[in-house]
C-alpha cells in the first residue's frame, strides 16, 4: 500500500537524527511512522525495547519498579509515588512525576516528561515530549516538543475492538493495527481535554483547541477548533 510521505517519521519527526542522547528508536525509512507500533514486527517498538541494555532495577519491597527490564539513566529522575512496569526505558534528564503510570513498552527519551497522573503504554515520547497532567498516552508516539494540555486523552482501541482506519483525503484505510493511538509531529501542542480519535495523524506544529476531538491525518501547522 502506497502510502503519503507527510505520514513517513522524516515528515512528522525532521530533527531527530537517531544520534539524541541515551537509547533512541529506530524507524524504517519511507514507512509509515505507526509501523513501529506493531506488536508482531521483528523491528518493532516491543523487539527494539527487548533489545535494550542497560541499569535495569528490579522489583523490591518498597520501590516503585514492577517486573524485569526497567532501564533508568542516571541523571533521569522518577519521583516517588510513581508506578513502572517493565519493559521500559527512561532515559537521560527525562522526568516522571509523582502519580505517574508508566507500563510496558514505554520508551521515555531524554528530557522528555510523563507528568502526575500520566498513564503512557506502548508509546514512545521522543526527546523533549510532554504527557505533564493527567494525559493518557496508548500506542502512540509523540514528537520533539510536543505539548499535552491537562486532561488530553489519545485513545487506542475503537469500541468494537476492530482494527483501527485511517482516514486519509476521505477515503478510510486500514492501518493493519487492533490498537493504535495518535502520532503527533514535532511541536503539536494540544489543549486541555482535548482527545484524539484512534488512527491519528497531526502533521508538525499541529494546534489543537481545548475540548477538541480530532479525526483522521492532518499536515503541518493546521489548526483544530
Amino acid at each position: 500500500m502506497d502510502w503519503p510521505e507527510a505520514t513517513t517519521s522524516a515528515a512528522l519527526f525532521p530533527s531527530f537524527t537517531g544520534t539524541e542522547d541515551g537509547a533512541v528508536p529506530h524507524f524504517t525509512d519511507g514507512q509509515p511512522a505507526w509501523m513501529l507500533l506493531d506488536p508482531n514486527s521483528n523491528d518493532g517498538l516491543k523487539a527494539q525495547m527487548n533489545a535494550l541494555e542497560g541499569e535495569i532495577e528490579i522489583e523490591e519491597d518498597g520501590f516503585f519498579t514492577a517486573g524485569k527490564g526497567i532501564i533508568i539513566h542516571a541523571s533521569a529522575t522518577v519521583e516517588a509515588g510513581a508506578y513502572l512496569i517493565g519493559p521500559c526505558y527512561i532515559g537521560p534528564r527525562a522526568v516522571v512525576r509523582s502519580g505517574a503510570y508508566v507500563r510496558e513498552y514505554s520508551w521515555i527519551c531524554a528530557d522528555a516528561v510523563v507528568g502526575h497522573a500520566t498513564e503512557v503504554k506502548h508509546s514512545i515520547l521522543l526527546p523533549q515530549a510532554k504527557a505533564p497532567h493527567f494525559n493518557y498516552v496508548g500506542d502512540s508516539i509523540l514528537g520533539a516538543n510536543v505539548n499535552l494540555g491537562a486532561g488530553t486523552k489519545l485513545s487506542n482501541l475503537r469500541n468494537d475492538g476492530g482494527e483501527v482506519h485511517l482516514r486519509i483525503n476521505g477515503q478510510r484505510m486500514g492501518s493493519g493495527l487492533r490498537k493504535f493511538g495518535a502520532i503527533l509531529g514535532e511541536g503539536c501542542a494540544l489543549g486541555c481535554n482535548s482527545v484524539t480519535n484512534p488512527g491519528v495523524v497531526l502533521g508538525c506544529k499541529n494546534v489543537v483547541w481545548p475540548n477538541v476531538t480530532v479525526t483522521g491525518v492532518h499536515g503541518p501547522n493546521e489548526e483544530h477548533r
